[in-house]
């Protein structure tokens, strides 16, 4: 089983081993038709969410050796936006990501495409993306599995409940509340903690567990 431990130094390491197992199935369809959960909206960068050192590290120990991630400001609407997906961690974040600084995220293109997605998909290994894109578009509320509103992605419309989007996706609830925890320890915040508020999120897909 996979582990997140604390080094002698305090750092965070991910011991679980990098391999190039391919991505399911349904996500290279989706890759190929475009655009994808790894686009955005030009002008919507701010949502963006950040990389931790962590995966800052993984991403330069696994990937290809160019480019990759920017640097961006902590604008208060990137910052409101973290709060809404940690409503619990208000204090914490705010500490972590001030005002007149900055944090790391994946770069794209001006179209919106990530820079490491290819017309066959992520180009990372499955375990040298950040978190977010492992667990998307799974998210953790209230201790419980759900699913974000994800227009255009083929799981979930081809899934439409989380009972169904998880095997197309080649993921388990387990999975998913484990790398909720490992990504949520990046950030130094507790493992096992709710993540966003219930109700307060973006309509999510039909859980029915």
């Amino acid at each position: 089983m996979a582990v997140a431990v604390i080094d002698g130094s305090g750092v965070l390491e991910d011991c679980h081993p990098v391999n190039r197992k391919k991505d399911a199935f349904v996500c290279i369809r989706c890759a190929a038709m475009g655009p994808t959960c790894c686009s955005l909206t030009p002008g919507q960068e701010d949502l963006c969410f950040p990389v931790s050192e962590i995966e800052r590290q993984r991403i330069v120990e696994f990937g290809p050796k160019k480019g990759g991630l920017t640097g961006a400001p902590n604008s208060k609407r990137f910052l409101d936006n973290l709060m809404r997906l940690f409503p619990q961690d208000r204090k914490h974040l705010a500490a972590l990501f001030p005002g007149h600084g900055e944090h790391l995220r994946l770069a794209t293109h001006p179209d919106g495409r990530c820079s490491f997605l290819t017309s066959s998909g992520c180009v990372l290994p499955r375990e040298a993306r950040p978190y977010y894109c492992r667990l998307f578009p799974f998210w953790v509320s209230a201790g419980a599995v759900t699913a974000f509103e994800a227009k255009g992605c083929v799981a979930c419309s081809e899934g439409r409940t989380i009972h169904g989007i998880l095997p197309l996706i080649e993921m388990s609830r387990t999975l998913v509340l484990e790398l909720h925890g490992r990504m949520r320890m990046a950030w130094g915040m507790a493992p096992g903690d709710d993540g966003e508020e219930p109700g307060k999120t973006r309509v999510r897909v039909k859980n029915d567990a």
